[in-house]
Parts: C-alpha cells; sequence; structure tokens
C-alpha cells in the first residue's frame, strides 16, 4: 500500500516537468528559439506590458499629478542634448511633464484599450462565427451579410460611428469618465468580423466530423456540441488573429485620440501625447512627439512581428 501511494506521488510530481519538457520540445517552441527576430519581438513586447503594468513604480514622476509639475522645467531637451537635465532622459514637454514618464502612462491606455477591444472582438467574432457556421440556413445568411456590409467601410469610420452614437447617447459630464469603455466598444465594435468569418469556415468543416456526429447521435445540445467540441478545434487560427489585430487596435485608438476623439487630456494615450508633441514640432522641440512616435512604432512593430512568426508557426504546411 505504501508502494503504491509513494509511486503516485512520483507520477503526480512528475507530471509537471513532463508536460513542460514536451512544451520545449514541441515544434512551435523550437521555431521561437531558432528565430531570433521572434525572440527580440517577444522581449520587446513584454517590456512594453511591464513597463505599462508598473508605470507608477518605473516612471520618475507622475505626469499627470499637478503637483509634482514644475513650469520651471518646461520644454527641456534630452538628456544628452545641450540644456538637457539628466533626471529628464527623454526631455519635458511645455508643462514641465517627463517625456519618459509620459510614455510609461500613455502606453498602459493604449495597451488597455487594445487588449479590451480585441477581447470584445474575439467573443463577439467567435460566438457568431460559430453560430452562422453551425447553424447555417437564415441565420448564416443574416450574419453574414451583416459582416459584408461592415467589411465595406473602413474599420476606422466604423469605429467614429460608434463612438459618435455613444457620445450622443451618453450625457456630457460622463464623456470623461467613460472615454476609455467607449474606445473598446467602438474599436472591438469594427473589429469582429475577421474572427466571425474564420471560425465560420472552420465550423462548417469541423461540424460534418464523426465526433461530431457521434455528439449529435447521443443527444448533446447543440450548443454543448459547439462550446465543447467544435470551439476547441477552431481556435488556432483566431489566435493569430487576436495577436495581429492587437497591433491594428493599438493603432485604432492611437488614430482616435490623435484626431480627437479619444481618452480625455487628463489621461492621454500616445496618440494623444503624438498630437500634443506635434503642436511643437516645428518650434524645434521635436522631442516631444517623436518618443511617444518612436514608442508607438516600435510596439506595434514587436507584436505584428509576434503574429507573423505564430502565423508560420502554426501552419502545418510549413513544418
Amino acid at each position: 500500500m505504501a508502494d503504491a501511494t509513494e509511486m503516485s506521488a512520483r507520477s503526480a510530481g512528475g507530471t509537471a516537468p513532463a508536460a513542460l519538457q514536451r512544451a520545449f520540445d514541441s515544434d512551435i517552441f523550437y521555431s521561437f528559439r531558432n528565430s531570433p527576430i521572434t525572440m527580440l519581438a517577444a522581449v520587446v513586447t513584454l517590456l512594453g506590458f511591464v513597463g505599462a503594468i508598473f508605470a507608477p513604480w518605473l516612471a520618475t514622476q507622475n505626469p499627470f499629478d499637478l503637483r509634482t509639475l514644475n513650469l520651471m522645467d518646461a520644454s527641456l531637451p534630452p538628456a544628452w542634448v545641450e540644456g538637457g537635465e539628466a533626471k529628464y532622459l527623454f526631455g519635458t514637454d511645455n508643462q514641465g511633464r517627463d517625456v519618459f514618464s509620459t510614455i510609461l502612462y500613455g502606453s498602459r491606455i493604449s495597451l488597455l484599450v487594445g487588449v479590451g477591444s480585441v477581447l470584445l472582438a474575439l467573443v463577439l467574432g467567435v460566438g457568431l462565427g460559430l453560430l452562422s457556421g453551425y447553424a447555417g440556413g437564415s441565420i448564416d445568411a443574416f450574419i453574414m451579410r451583416v459582416a459584408d456590409v461592415q467589411l465595406s467601410f473602413p474599420a476606422i469610420l466604423i469605429a467614429l460611428l460608434i463612438d459618435g452614437i455613444t457620445r450622443a447617447i451618453l450625457p456630457r459630464e460622463a464623456h470623461d469618465a467613460a472615454a476609455v469603455y467607449v474606445l473598446i466598444l467602438s474599436i472591438g465594435a469594427s473589429g469582429w468580423v475577421q474572427y466571425a468569418r474564420t471560425v465560420r469556415g472552420s465550423t462548417m468543416v469541423e461540424k460534418n466530423k464523426e465526433y461530431v456526429q457521434a455528439a449529435r447521435v447521443i443527444g448533446r445540445h447543440p450548443f454543448a456540441i459547439m462550446l465543447r467540441h467544435v470551439l476547441p478545434n477552431v481556435m488556432g487560427p483566431v489566435l493569430v488573429i487576436a495577436t495581429i489585430h492587437l497591433a491594428v487596435a493599438i493603432i485604432t485608438e492611437a488614430t482616435l485620440s490623435f484626431l480627437g476623439v479619444g481618452v480625455p487630456p487628463t489621461q492621454p494615450s500616445l496618440g494623444t501625447l503624438i498630437r500634443i508633441g506635434n503642436n511643437f514640432l516645428f518650434s524645434g522641440e521635436w522631442w516631444i512627439t517623436v518618443f511617444p512616435g518612436a514608442a508607438l512604432v516600435i510596439m506595434v512593430l514587436a507584436v505584428n512581428l509576434l503574429g507573423d512568426w505564430l502565423r508560420d508557426a502554426l501552419n502545418p504546411k510549413l513544418r
């Protein structure tokens, strides 16, 4: 009895290392560690998320707390330029805010909106795609015609339309407090079509396979079949779309904020910082807009590179 208990404990303790070893030996991890560009993109993406999450501890000041600002430090150039100060690595803006700190705090809004809108679009698109592909008939026709109509308009226009309608419904005093949620809703609602069309195509293939027919024979409910059997087998392409869509969502949020319909100036994102700095670009204070713009480009490029790698790594024809 004691020997059986000891063998059971050993097998339970060895399960996690064995699973970890299988993950390290998988084709995906092999592709990852043999691609220096992908590893660099993963490090940059991780640093971006860490910097955004821990901004209150990494930033030299809270750039949106008026008590920490000093107008005597306004418009200082970067530290390596004549006239700059070491404590302001990327210089300061016209209000004396540290540009490096504003980038960290601005990244929090950009990533929050990006991740939130991707999750919303994923849930909406995957749900409608499953329903459309599995049910077929008039339900499939209606959902796909709505998707076709939405695809005929640029995503930024759809986001602007939803943003405008939502702001018109909400009372004026609630605009600033709900700005982030409105952005997530508008960007997420404008990006569900790609998920729905991809999941619909995969569902139409999976629903005719033997395991789905067996589940029907034993009397499983259609929603249970979709969630428990079909959904896990159609999520591969969805992960790739979600990774690439994250970069698109961040760019869309920056575009909306640059146009002045994003978050309020009291909690600006990278797009708002670029718009504010653009007013001082021709006066020689280039660092106010160049560094937030560079941070946005680097972040989006890193996420896109990860998405490209994931697309190739999950493609069985390239293995």
